[in-house]
């Protein structure tokens, strides 16, 4: 054996070999489903932190399912990320010497395939390097064929049913991308910004006016009223004047409208009905006239008659100078807002009047809405219900259509002021030929939709569509619903809420069945991880410095569900250090194989019997912990057995002195033991528990631990765990005291057990054994009265003297017991709270009752030990 576990060679090699074998493989049998749904990664994307967190979340799942016998199912995918793709499609063009205006659609597209079959899977065989057990086979593409013929049917079907139209609304457009955001791409912070107060002279006045004040005076040229309160005193007799817009001296009217703040900056506000949801919705009511005075790309457009061409930040610096100038510049003040960007491009948005396409929303929310309120579909963490349902209580309508090459089509065709929404344009010429009865219409006669739609309109059919539920194929019927999802707790609107309710719209019922939301990976200061702060690792490098199962560890072993990850590597630090600790454990134990002879000792019974019942309890908290879903819980379950039971404390105990032998019956279950642990530890470490378990032993070609049958909780005996537990303590604090009075561990000192007629750790000689052994003891013996001079403590529920070459220090040892016996007292309290409680012994579990009532028993003869001594002394 190598004498060092080497984390490259191990994944590359069982990789292969789990592929190999067509491990991840998955069809539909006779076995309970257990699936899951990659959220689909952009293809323009590479790993990062929290691709790390997710997948390997992920994964744990589908591993354990796998083990439990469950017919596993986990479907690997990326999306196509119409805005992402197409920027990056843009930049390679423009690097080219080619601008996308100079090209027709079709070559354009062209050029996009060819770039997702090149870099588009970069991100799936990253994940494989992290030991993500996807079906690859499975691999599905949000534009591929079967994904896109059940886009198309599912607007197609929406649109016949009225639940979606065309309209022209208020959005939010990104001038970067050069399309429509739906409201939840726009992601609002706090941001330093200028409000300019300008004067809007009078008509009839060269001085007068009505002062407004703005944070955006490069739209002021689009204004068409001056809005005040109807109830404000300053301006009731100006309502119905006239005021001269600054720079194009055009004349706009004064109005009222109850929705004016008269706190808010002069209490009069410019109305720009094209530039503003609000604004807008002022306009509507007052039949005001909207102008437009931005182009796509946020010049400013001729409407603006000045500075026309003006980047619109550009045109914000000019136009300062030249409202001063006018004389009509009151003055500037700094101030912070929330601005609001596109979370594809960072720009910040611009709402603009547009014609666009909508689902109506609030019918297809219910159902999904009930869903989640009655926990059919269960949220873990369970708080992120009232978030949800705050959003599907007032749900707006869904801009679904986008001004972009990249994405699927919109299958609207258009003649006229006729839309002929079909399939195929084949369909939508039917169409067209029976509504206007004219049969030799051909298609060039038809306009179809130039826009895309809207990557989420695509993956919201995803565990739908990635069975092909749209011919509800004989997957679709076995793994739908699937079992979990995994994802970020960001993406809440924008993916999951929208999932369920494409759910019930197409299929009649869930999705899935839990929703397990991811915190965000965040630094050590609590900063998210961005590349423009410079904080986030390269995932990559991570696992080549401490190999995948250290990652996994290290991310995993501070993240609870929901709850933020405050990545520091030292946890992967501590993943690789524990391979090697398990590493070196199979060195020890494998080493044993050529001591063995001999029958069993009094210890071997008794560390047989513990360990095997301790791993018993392991395997019950663990199961609770997947149940709950507290992955971290169960991991930090196996890691605390792994490195204090098993390495620490029973590999010490089996070792054999030099030159003595091991009877065949600890090894075996030493052996047995290390087994367990690979299998309980495989869906978190999965490599070097793979190679651990063809290492223990000689096995068949098909026999590996990530097929092993996960472990079993049993009932384990209270008793053997207890005693123990009492002799583990007992050896810490006699540890503790030769430290503490600086006594060499070598020196031999006696251990006296003070005698209450009742069974002790004397009673079993092997026990008294594992004391001499760990502690270096000359004998251990009862004793009637206390033993003067000793050193003493309390264990469990006996009192123990430790005969050290020492003078006991008695005012120390008053003020020690002191401390001791007032957490007795209060331990004792709590205790006692709680079974005097009706609620809790009625309606807890009998054995936790029961337990809870062997803790009083116990505290009540610690408290009367540690009482008596106090008196002897």
């Amino acid at each position: 054996m190598e004498p060092h576990f080497n984390p490259e060679l191990t994944e590359r090699k069982w990789y292969a070999e789990w592929m190999r074998h067509g491990l991840f493989d998955s069809k539909p049998d006779h076995r309970e489903p257990f699936s899951i749904v990659i959220p689909p990664p952009n293809v323009t994307g590479v790993l990062h932190m929290g691709h790390m967190l997710n997948n390997t979340i992920q994964d744990i799942l589908i591993r354990h399912a796998r083990q439990q016998g469950k017919n596993a199912c986990w479907v690997p995918g990326t999306d196509h990320a119409s805005i992402a793709t197409e920027a990056k499609v843009v930049q390679l063009l423009r690097s080219q010497g080619i601008r996308k205006s100079d090209i027709s659609r079709e070559k354009f597209l062209e050029h996009a395939w060819e770039w997702k079959e090149k870099y588009g899977g970069i991100i799936l065989d990253q994940l494989q390097k992290l030991g993500a057990s996807c079906d690859w086979k499975r691999t599905a593409f949000t534009m591929d064929e079967v994904r896109s013929e059940a886009v198309i049917k599912a607007f197609v079907d929406l649109f016949h049913k009225g639940k979606l139209y065309r309209g022209k609304r208020m959005i939010q457009w990104d001038p970067e991308a050069k399309t429509v955001l739906s409201n939840e791409e726009v992601l609002y912070q706090q941001e330093q910004a200028q409000l300019y107060h300008i004067l809007y002279k009078f008509e009839d006045s060269e001085t007068e006016g009505i002062a407004i004040a703005t944070q955006r005076p490069e739209t002021i040229m689009a204004d068409t009223a001056v809005c005040v309160h109807p109830d404000d005193e300053r301006y009731k007799n100006l309502i119905g004047k006239k005021v001269i817009i600054p720079l194009i001296h055009k004349a706009i009217p004064v109005i009222a409208d109850a929705y004016i703040d008269p706190e808010f900056g002069t209490g009069a506000l410019k109305v720009t009905p094209a530039h503003d949801p609000n604004d807008y919705e002022i306009g509507i009511r007052h039949q005001l006239e909207v102008i437009d005075c931005l182009n796509e790309d946020g010049t400013l457009n001729e409407h603006a008659r000045i500075l026309v061409g003006e980047d619109r930040f550009v045109a914000r610096k000019k136009i300062g100078p030249l409202l001063d100038a006018e004389g009509v510049l009151v003055k500037i003040e700094n101030y912070t807002t929330n601005i609001g960007r596109s979370e594809r491009t960072g720009a910040v948005v611009e709402p603009r009047l547009s014609l666009q396409w909508f689902v109506k929303m609030r019918e297809l929310a219910q159902p999904a809405l009930n869903a989640v309120e009655s926990d059919e579909i269960q949220f873990i963490p369970e708080h992120f219900k009232n978030t949800y349902r705050h959003w599907m209580e007032n749900i707006r309508d869904w801009c679904i259509s986008r001004q972009l090459w990249w994405g699927h089509r919109i299958p609207a065709w258009y003649l006229g002021e006729d839309i002929f929404v079909a399939e195929n344009e084949e369909q939508a010429l039917q169409l067209a030929r029976t509504k206007t009865g004219n049969t030799s219409l051909i298609i060039e006669d038809l306009q179809q939709d130039d826009d895309v739609l809207d990557t989420w309109f695509s993956s919201w059919l995803w565990p739908i569509s990635v069975f092909d539920g749209a011919h509800d194929t004989d997957d679709f019927k076995y793994y739908f619903p699937t079992s979990v999802l995994v994802t970020g707790w960001d993406i809440i609107f924008l993916w999951v809420a929208r999932m369920i309710m494409a759910s019930f719209e197409w299929k009649g019922k869930i999705p899935f069945r839990k929703v397990y939301f991811t915190g965000m990976v965040r630094d050590k200061q609590r900063r998210k991880m961005s590349k423009s702060l410079g904080n986030s690792p390269d995932a990559l490098q991570l696992i080549a410095d401490y190999g995948a199962d250290g990652v996994r560890f290290g991310i995993l072993a501070s993240s609870p569900a929901g709850g933020d990850l405050l990545f520091d590597d030292k946890l992967c630090e501590q993943g690789r250090n524990f391979s090697n600790k398990l590493w070196n454990a199979l060195r020890l134990v494998k080493n044993w194989e050529s001591q063995l002879g001999g029958g069993n000792k009094p210890q071997d019974e008794l560390l047989i019997q513990w360990i095997q019942n301790r791993k018993n309890e392991l395997c019950l908290q663990v199961a609770s912990s997947f149940e709950q879903l507290k992955l971290s819980d169960a991991l930090k379950q196996i890691y605390a057995f792994v490195w204090d039971d098993y390495c620490s404390f029973f590999l010490e105990a089996v070792k054999p002195p030099k030159g003595e032998q091991i009877s065949p019956e600890l090894f075996a279950t030493a052996e047995q033991i290390f087994e367990n642990i690979c299998s309980l530890l495989h869906p978190f470490m999965p490599f070097i528990t793979e190679e651990i378990w063809q290492h223990l032993k000689e096995r068949e070609p098909s026999d590996f631990c990530m097929l092993s049958a996960y472990p079993a909780g049993q009932s384990a005996d209270r008793e053997v765990l207890d005693f123990m537990q009492e002799l583990r303590d007992v050896i810490k604090k006699i540890r503790e005291l030769k430290a503490t009075h600086q006594v060499s561990r070598d020196v031999k000192a006696p251990l006296y057990i003070l005698n209450r007629n009742q069974k002790t750790l004397i009673h079993h000689p092997g026990y008294v054994y594992l004391l001499i052994k760990f502690c270096n003891l000359n004998e251990v013996e009862l004793t009637d009265s206390e033993i003067k001079n000793a050193q003493s403590f309390l264990g469990l529920r006996d009192t123990y003297y430790l005969d050290l070459p020492v003078q006991l220090d008695v005012a120390a040892e008053k003020l020690k017991l002191e401390e001791e016996i007032n957490y007795a007292e209060g331990f004792l309290q709590s205790v006692l709270k709680k079974l005097e409680n009706p609620k809790f012994v009625e309606s807890a579990p009998a054995d936790l009752v029961a337990k809870e009532r062997k803790k009083l028993e116990d505290g009540e003869l610690r408290l009367k030990s540690l009482r008596e001594r106090f008196e002897s002394l």
